[in-house]
């Protein structure tokens, strides 16, 4: 029983930490990018109203409930950490945690908060828009590898498990 819940934990965080990385590329490819392409305010202000609205249940659940999965991964792989697999997801959950919602609440929700304190067209809110656009871009490539690394390190410990 517990070796077809790890497997299906394993798989399902796959699936998370796909879906998460996704959204978190678009941002760092071409979103951020875009908005750094208007004038400080609109940007300012339209990355304002992004992090207002990504608060919701289906982005959340998505972001920690993938982070939730993968603690409980983990804490049933301490009990195969002799195996490939069982370290794998070790790995994995950690790279997701640390890397991908660890980064989220340490680095970029900080940034978010500090640009919606600063009021848009003022010198200061110019000159911490340049800032953020090249600070939350890198911290969110890190959420992004971070992601995306933990994907397939779960699906490699899933096949290892099926195989």
């Amino acid at each position: 029983m517990a070796d077809n819940l790890l497997t299906g934990l394993s798989l399902t965080a796959a699936a998370g930490a796909a879906l998460v990385g996704g959204v978190f590329f678009g941002f760092s490819s071409f979103i951020m990018a875009g908005l750094g392409r208007l004038a400080p305010e609109q940007g300012a202000s339209a990355m304002n109203s992004i992090n207002v609205t990504v608060i919701n249940p289906g982005f959340m659940i998505a972001l920690f409930g993938t982070g939730l999965l993968c603690l409980i991964a983990a804490a049933i792989a301490l009990g195969s950490l002799g195996t490939l697999d069982g370290k794998l997801i070790l790995a994995a959950a950690l790279l997701y945690v640390v890397g991908c919602d660890g980064v989220t609440m340490a680095l970029n929700v900080p940034l978010n908060n500090a640009l919606a304190a600063t009021p848009v067209g003022t010198p200061d809110g110019t000159a911490l828009w340049a800032r953020y656009l090249e600070d939350w871009t890198f911290w969110n490539s890190v959420r992004t590898a971070a992601s995306f690394a933990a994907s397939i390190l779960f699906v490699a410990a899933g096949v290892l498990r099926t195989a």
